[in-house]
């Protein structure tokens, strides 16, 4: 008897995913490392295959005839022609590291081509070179380096020259930061223009220049009444960066904690200079020593930096990204607070005063997921899903209420984030540290039209080939055709990169209590959300959970 789950099975395996993108660098990168999808019903295979059409449209080269230049590299998309440090260099290559390795190998190597000799690293590269007029750092380079050093290097050994280059690149430009941004001496990391952080049309820099004096990212202009700002999302960054130049150096064979007391000493001067106890916010304090007390996405780029413990981050959610009057709108989270009467509802143009961005949407998992509250990103993230499934581009910004999509399209911050967001909650994701997930969420339950019945996902791991195939009630997962594990709708497992289990995970938002079939027996759970249950040998041998958090009205 046939059913959508069989159905999506055969689908997957009749899948030709690279028919649409055929010739391009991202069809290489997809067919090594096979990945796959497939869905009965609704939209998301077509919009799937949309994505990996646009994704290609994103990648050419941009230094062709520059020495060490003319690789295919990842650019921003949409109306940006070009590579920013902010996003297509960071964030994205991050992303993009679990679909084409090389090409995110390429994009991140093109920023430390293109470093100044005084050990700036350019906040965008273009066809027209490297430009200088900004910093724009909010994810940590140091962090996404470790990251694809880790997860490229499973099998065929790990890419030291590669590390190396990156390494030596980001220490000079680590140097670069402590000479020309902390003029008020105060430890933190300063911000002289509204595009150094990259916060277009936000009311955070009213008043302030959109770029650095001169048009040079080592002068602030002298006559403005309030900048510079020690910011808390520059400064996280940098204390975030000289963590993992800790973990790299370790790796190299250098000197680990003068990194890590680096790194200390730039949160100290974080929390001195920016942390406001009383609201549990990170503000701009300006020339002045006066905090502006403006609540927008700068919260969640600090959590993002690894900044805080778990109790720290579950109030955070509390109070703010969970909370309904602050961050979280039905499709995402804004980048203003929903209650400060500046914000911006138009998300037609690219502004980051109010509307739903995608960039900020593909930066929010790293801090859920180190906390361990998985669930509550889960939650957050189907109606995000549902309105890029029946949406007619991938956009830069979304309407928080309708979910309608705004500004720009083709462009691979959006693109990334849902074909992340499908590997994420339906599919098989490989991890730096060596865990693979296998997730059950199967978008069946989505708005608009935009459910499936059933869905299936491949992927290549290890030599290995992978599937998951599920509907709304169970999921299964197969390795090399052999039936490896069975699981019910909300539970997350994870096994290594050779399939062994290691962990049940809950990322539904209530308690799924269900059968965990494995080929030695079965195993009886109830897991909770956020709750991670450790299997070995066939049993139980240790519960961890992190409250759930639901959304605060």
């Amino acid at each position: 008897m046939t059913t959508p789950a069989s159905e999506a099975l055969a689908r997957l395996r009749a899948a030709a995913p690279t028919d649409r993108i055929a010739g391009s660098p991202l069809a290489d990168g997809i067919a090594r490392e096979g990945v796959r999808f497939a869905a009965v019903g609704g939209p998301l295979e077509d919009r799937w295959h949309d994505a990996l059409a646009d994704l290609a449209q994103c990648i050419w080269t941009l230094d062709e005839g520059h020495p060490g230049g003319g690789a295919p590299v990842l650019n921003e998309g949409g109306v940006y022609r070009g590579s920013w440090i902010e996003s297509t260099g960071t964030i994205n290559t991050e992303i993009l590291a679990r679909f084409a390795p090389q090409v995110a190998r390429d994009t991140l190597l093109l920023f430390a081509r293109h470093q100044r000799e005084d050990g700036m690293i350019p906040y965008k590269v273009t066809a027209d070179g490297p430009a200088f007029s900004q910093i724009q750092i909010v994810t940590p380079l140091a962090r996404v380096v470790w990251n694809h050093y880790l997860l490229t290097g499973h099998e065929g050994g790990r890419d030291r020259e590669f590390l190396t280059t990156m390494q030596s690149a980001i220490e000079r430009m680590d140097s670069w930061l402590a000479e020309y941004r902390d003029t008020l001496g105060t430890g933190g990391v300063e911000a002289f223009c509204t595009f150094d952080t990259g916060h277009d049309l936000s009311p955070r820099f009213w008043f302030a220049p959109d770029r650095a004096f001169g048009n040079d990212a080592r002068f602030v202009d002298p006559d403005h009444p309030l900048l510079p700002y020690v910011a808390p999302d520059l400064t996280a960054n940098v204390a975030a960066q000289r963590a993992y130049l800790g973990r790299i150096a370790e790796e190299l064979g250098g000197d680990a904690a003068v990194w890590q007391s680096a790194a200390e000493r730039t949160l100290d001067a974080l929390y001195t200079q920016c942390f406001d106890e009383a609201d549990g916010f990170f503000y701009d304090r300006d020339r002045n020593g006066d905090l502006h007390r403006l609540q927008g996405d700068v919260l969640a780029r600090v959590l993002a930096n690894e900044v805080g413990d778990e109790q720290f981050f579950a109030a955070s959610l509390r109070r703010y990204l969970m909370n309904t009057r602050k961050f979280l709108a039905h499709y995402g989270f804004t980048t203003i607070a929903m209650d400060d009467p500046r914000f911006d509802h138009d998300a037609s143009r690219n502004s980051w005063g109010g509307p739903v961005n995608f960039l900020a949407q593909l930066r929010a998992p790293h801090a859920f997921e180190r906390h361990g509250h998985v669930a509550e990103l889960a939650l957050a993230s189907q109606p995000v899903i549902a309105a890029l499934a029946v949406a007619d581009r991938f956009p830069q910004c979304l309407d928080p209420w309708s979910g309608e999509a705004g500004f720009t399209e083709v462009y691979s911050p959006s693109i990334l984030w849902f074909l992340d967001a499908i590997e994420r909650y339906a599919g098989i994701l490989p991890r730096p540290d060596g865990e693979v997930w296998f997730t059950g969420l199967a978008p069946t339950r989505l708005d608009h039209g935009a459910a499936a019945r059933a869905v299936a996902y491949g992927r290549r791991v290890g030599g290995a080939d992978f599937e998951l195939v599920a509907d709304d009630a169970r999921v299964e997962v197969r390795r090399d055709g052999e039936v490896l594990f069975g699981f019910p709708r909300g539970w997350r497992v994870i096994a290594d990169r050779t399939g062994a289990l290691q962990a049940v995970v809950g990322v539904g938002a209530r308690p799924v209590r269900g059968t965990l079939s494995l080929p030695g027996g079965d195993i009886e759970l109830e897991v909770a959300p956020n709750e991670r249950v450790v299997i070995a040998d066939g049993a139980v041998t240790s519960r961890a959970s992190v409250e759930f958090v639901a959304p605060v009205f």
